[in-house]
């Protein structure tokens, strides 16, 4: 009985290890050493004599060479060496993790960079203050307008008025000479 429960043990030992797998560079087979790669093609030459073309006996051929593929080309799965080869898979590096690698002229370039962006953020600034003065300058000259437009309507008006009081006062007024107190019977002017 105590051996069934020490089988589940032995499954959870073989579990918890993964094989590791490590990558050995090696180099790649050059140009001409293709076949370490892919096999090539193999081509047979057949000759053939004279003879009468089988789908039509009206044909004849002549002696002449025919070649064959007999084997495609594929890929070479042997690994070419003899000793072991261990492989391990080594995840892709994620940047937005990791720092940034650093030399001289990155830290430069960084530093530049930052400077740069600290003066258009100090001209923006500057650029809005400027903005909000041109907008409050803006609504002024908008108020001063109406108010120019309103204070030579009414003078306008004004002199409409002082036109017609001295056209009235430039014309003769009548002469009321009475030599008595009382009305007389007929007024002319």
């Amino acid at each position: 009985m105590k051996i069934l429960r020490l089988i589940p043990l032995m499954f959870l030992t073989a579990c918890s290890t993964t094989p590791k797998l490590t990558l050995r560079p090696q180099q790649p087979p050059s140009a001409a050493d293709n076949a370490a790669v892919r096999y090539p093609d193999t081509v047979r030459s057949y000759h053939f004599g004279r003879y009468i073309d089988p789908n039509d006996d009206l044909v004849m051929h002549e002696q002449h060479v025919v070649y064959r593929v007999e084997e495609n080309t594929r890929w070479n799965l042997h690994s070419g060496q003899t000793d072991n080869v261990v492989f391990q898979f080594t995840p892709p590096r994620d940047g937005a993790f990791s720092a940034a690698p650093a030399n001289d002229a990155i830290v430069a370039e960084m530093n530049a960079q930052k400077l740069a962006t600290a003066r258009i953020m100090a001209q923006a600034k500057d650029l809005v203050s400027a903005l909000a003065q041109f907008q409050t300058a803006l609504q002024q000259t908008r108020t001063n307008f109406q108010e120019t437009e309103a204070l030579r309507a009414s003078v306008i008006e004004m002199k409409k008025r002082l036109d017609t009081l001295e056209t009235t006062r430039n014309q003769p007024l009548p002469s009321l000479s009475f030599p008595t107190n009382e009305p007389p019977d007929s007024f002319e002017p």
